[in-house]
């Protein structure tokens, strides 16, 4: 008995001598794969130069890359032989943050394949071979001098015949929406071979010689872009631009799985966003009822959709003048900016400047009126550009229906939306996290889903002193990401018809004619990425309230915020075990 005491001295020494050895085994595993994964990165960015630039990173800016089958098959070996480095790792040795990245680089490894080998897009989408990006970020690189810019302009140019040649090769029946998105863009890329680099040429302080072989090379460029247009236009009228936009519901599914990355499958957020629709309706129709006397005299309609349309018609009236579309979004970005502070809702990097700008040319055509265009993480300095597609080429009836929808109140939401502090500052801080992984591969439901999360949580904060109209635009609003997850899925998996869409968006989302027009061509150019508004949304704020309960008077908004953002962009799901588990 006397030597029991001894007993348990030594078993605990053994003990904590076998945590402390287990502790040290585990660090040195994640200092393993922090090492692993950023040779990974470097490596990955070496072999994908254009993603590399559009994330900032000017290390490889003179290579244009062309995609070719063989290059596809190297790229796909190379990914297998990294996804079997990263098994290797077992998942209960690794850190949360580690853990993140893991599951985030075998997604995209397993994504590019079935998109190599199943999904194909790139024989049937020709929006996506264009130049005019890449050869914009390059001469607008903040970290080199014009004659480097220029140098790396000139070996591009020189790629762009064997670019534009395996495009061709590449594509087999198309879809006609697809084909005429990519004609329309690459007219619109012209403009930097027109204008932008003539003009930096003309500023440069090289030789004759130089100016001259840089002149040629972008006439031939010009001369390449010319001869795809004229290759798409030849397979529309030869009738080879046949294929149906619209995946079906097995690649929808297979796809929203890689996107998305949700806890949901495709149909279940479907199901949900079917529920979520009936619930805003009649909150829609009890805010209506309210301020009806204050704007009509007579009675109320009997049908509830016709009382709403009756109110948010009437609000939509006042809106904007089309050619102050960007000065209003420009005044707007400060007052958001105020009330953040107000009301100590996250940190903002008064040092991350956001410009807003017109959306360039060869980002437009798209269906989408605004965007936030990242400097990404290499360069952290950059500028980030709220881009506003503006009405130069809309006649006075399409303006005004798009004003109309865009209206005085809206457009506070969308600006929350894309800016503040929804797009701009979730990237100011996902390209601020320790962990490239999370900003590189990042997921798009998180992104969008913490952009429509803050439009609501503005509103709940007193954002606009709970106006019962504000209120009522944003959940005409809020309904549209709703929508759009309704729409993505019925159009591409249950065939739903353009009339059928349309009507939809109009009678129960009270949308514009031109945003519902605007709406069907972006839902046939793109798919799965229309639900992760509001998948991400609903996984954020059930994030949000599980943990306001769970620590009930400790909760901090605040911090809920800054903690969430500081996980980069990582999926929701993969956050929300790492905020719960805590």
């Amino acid at each position: 008995m006397k030597n029991i005491p001894l007993l348990l001295s030594v078993l605990f020494m053994i003990n904590s001598s076998c945590n402390t050895q287990r502790q040290h085994a585990q660090d040195d595993m994640n200092t393993t794969f922090d090492s692993l994964t950023t040779q990974l990165v470097h490596d990955f960015m070496t072999l994908n130069p254009t993603w590399a630039l559009s994330i900032g990173l000017h290390t490889n800016d003179s290579t244009l890359e062309v995609l070719t089958p063989e290059l596809r098959k190297d790229k796909l070996s190379r990914y297998s032989t990294w996804a079997d480095s990263l098994q290797s790792f077992p998942d209960d040795k690794l850190s949360m943050s580690n853990r993140m990245d893991k599951s985030m680089l075998l997604n995209y490894f397993n994504y590019f394949k079935w998109q190599s080998e199943i999904f194909k897009s790139h024989t049937w989408n020709p929006a996506e071979y264009n130049i005019g990006e890449g050869f914009d970020l390059v001469i607008n690189n903040p970290d080199a001098t014009l004659n480097q810019k220029l140098d790396d302009v000139l070996a591009r140019l020189y790629r762009v015949p064997a670019y534009f040649d395996n495009a061709k090769k590449q594509l087999v029946n198309p879809t006609p929406e697809h084909t005429q998105l990519a004609i329309t863009q690459n007219e619109g890329s012209k403009y930097i071979f027109q204008k932008i680099l003539p003009d930096s040429i003309a500023k440069a302080d090289i030789s004759d010689i130089h100016k001259k072989k840089l002149q040629d090379a972008i006439q031939s460029a010009l001369t390449e872009i010319d001869s795809y247009i004229a290759h798409l236009k030849q397979l529309q009228q030869s009738a080879q631009c046949t294929r149906n936009f619209r995946i079906g519901k097995t690649l929808f599914e297979q796809k929203f799985a890689f996107d998305i990355q949700s806890s949901y499958s495709a149909e279940e957020i479907y199901n949900i966003a079917l529920k979520r629709k009936s619930e805003i309706l009649d909150t829609m129709y009890t805010l209506a009822k309210g301020l009806w006397p204050k704007y009509f005299t007579g009675s109320m309609p009997s049908d509830t959709l016709t009382t709403i349309r009756a109110l948010t018609d009437r609000l939509s009236d006042a809106h904007p003048h089309r050619d102050s579309l960007l000065q209003t979004i420009e005044k707007q970005i400060p007052q958001l900016e105020q009330f953040i502070h107000e009301k100590q809702l996250l940190y903002l990097d008064p040092k991350k400047p956001l410009v807003v700008r017109k959306t360039p040319p060869y980002m437009d055509g798209g269906g989408a009126g605004a965007s936030i265009n990242d400097p990404g993480p290499f360069n952290k300095n950059g500028k980030t550009y709220y881009n506003v597609s503006l009405l130069d080429k809309y006649d006075e009836q399409q303006a005004i229906s798009y004003l109309r929808e865009y209206n005085d109140y809206i457009l506070q939401i969308l600006n929350i939306h894309e800016a503040i502090p929804g797009h701009y500052t979730q990237l100011v801080y996902a390209n601020q996290s320790p962990s490239l992984v999370k900003s590189i591969f990042g997921n798009g439901a998180m992104i969008e889903g913490w952009a429509v999360y803050g439009e609501r949580m503005m509103l709940e904060e007193g954002y606009g002193q709970n106006a019962p109209e504000l209120w009522l635009m944003y959940y005409k609003w809020h309904l549209r990401s709703v929508i759009n997850t309704l729409l993505d899925y019925s159009i591409q998996c249950l065939g739903m018809s353009e009339a059928e869409a349309k009507r939809l968006m109009t009678r129960e989302g009270f949308q514009q004619e031109a945003e519902a027009a605007g709406k069907w061509k972006r839902a046939t150019l793109s798919q799965v990425q229309l639900c992760s508004y509001f998948t991400g949304y609903t996984e954020i704020y059930a994030l949000r309230e599980k943990l306001k309960a769970k620590q009930g008077k400790a909760f901090s908004l605040k911090a809920f915020h800054e903690e969430f953002l500081s996980y980069g962009s990582a999926p929701v799901p993969r956050i929300a075990e790492a905020m719960w588990n805590k």
